[in-house]
């Protein structure tokens, strides 16, 4: 289904009762979205934006067939080992069991290193306006930031 046309979408009510037009999510608005913020990224090979936030990485990817699904995804610098895998999936699953954002994964790369990773995917078809943008980004960003410290605590 392509995208809707801005123009024939209604406007969303936002928190404060102003109306703000939902749009669709392009890269150009979540660029948009964390320079306003004054937050340094850079696009990646693929045409994701990428920052590093306490040395961690933040991918803010488009997905679905229309570019509608946000992921911010979150990836952990503390670097662990294959022994080290159980504890994180313990981790991984306490920390989904007690929390809505971000969902946690154990990711173990070729070399053998393990790190914890963690993602906000939200589905965006009908539009974004931006005060919701920012909104979600911030949840990302913080709630990212948030794993990853407790993930430097895990390792000592």
């Amino acid at each position: 289904m392509p995208p809707p046309d801005p123009d024939d979408l209604p406007d969303a009510p936002s928190g404060g009762g102003a109306m703000q037009v939902l749009r669709p999510l392009t890269t150009a608005m979540i660029a948009e979205t964390l320079t306003a913020r004054g937050y340094h990224f850079q696009a990646d090979n693929d045409g994701d934006l990428v920052g590093r936030w306490n040395d961690n990485l933040i991918v803010f990817s488009r997905l679905g067939p229309n570019g509608e699904v946000l992921r911010v995804r979150t990836i952990a610098s503390t670097l662990f080992t294959v022994d080290d895998v159980p504890a994180l999936y313990a981790f991984c699953n306490e920390w989904n069991h007690d929390r809505l954002w971000p969902k946690t994964f154990v990711h173990v790369d070729d070399d053998g290193t393990a790190r914890v990773c963690g993602e906000l995917i939200t589905a965006l078809e009908r539009g974004v306006s931006a005060p919701q943008l920012d909104h979600l980004l911030d949840c990302g960003i913080a709630t990212g930031c948030q794993v990853c410290d407790a993930v430097a605590e895990l390792a000592g």
